[in-house]
C-alpha cells in the first residue's frame, strides 16, 4: 500500500483546479453558442442549418459538462478530506479518500473525452453545412 503523506494529495490540487477551470470554460462556450442561436432565431435571420442536430449535440454536451464538473468537484472534496485525514494521523482513511479522489478524477476525464468527441462531431457537421450552403 502507498505510504501517503499530506504532500501526496496536495499534488492533485493544481491539476483538479485547472481541469475545473477548463470545464467551466467549455460550459461558458456552450452558453454563448446557445444564446447566439437563440438570438439568431428570435431575429428571424432565416433558417438555421441543421438546427435539430445542433440542439441535440448541445444538450448532450451540457449534460456531459455537468457530470464532468460534478466528478471534478467530488474529486477535489475527496482530496481535501484525504489531506484532513492524513493531518489527523488517519493514514488508512486518508489513503482510501485519495484513491477515491483519483478514481473520480479519472471518471471526470473519461466524460471529458466523450464531450470532446461530440464537440468535434458538431464542428464537422457545421463545416458540412457551410460547404453545402
Amino acid at each position: 500500500m502507498l505510504d501517503a503523506t499530506m504532500t501526496t494529495p496536495a499534488l492533485l490540487f493544481p491539476a483538479i483546479s485547472l481541469l475545473l477551470l477548463a470545464y467551466t470554460n467549455r460550459f461558458l462556450t456552450i452558453g454563448q453558442l446557445t444564446r447566439s442561436l437563440y438570438k439568431q432565431k428570435q431575429e428571424g435571420g432565416g433558417p438555421i442549418d441543421n438546427l435539430d442536430e445542433q440542439l441535440t449535440n448541445m444538450r448532450r454536451r451540457i449534460g456531459l459538462i455537468r457530470w464532468m464538473q460534478a466528478f471534478g468537484v467530488m474529486s477535489f472534496m475527496s482530496c481535501t478530506l484525504s489531506m484532513g485525514m492524513l493531518m489527523m494521523q488517519q493514514s488508512l482513511l486518508g489513503f482510501w479518500l485519495l484513491a477515491a479522489s483519483v478514481a473520480m478524477l479519472f471518471i471526470s476525464l473519461c466524460i471529458s473525452l466523450q464531450e470532446i468527441l461530440i464537440s468535434g462531431y458538431a464542428l464537422k457537421a457545421q463545416l458540412r453545412a457551410l460547404e453545402q450552403g
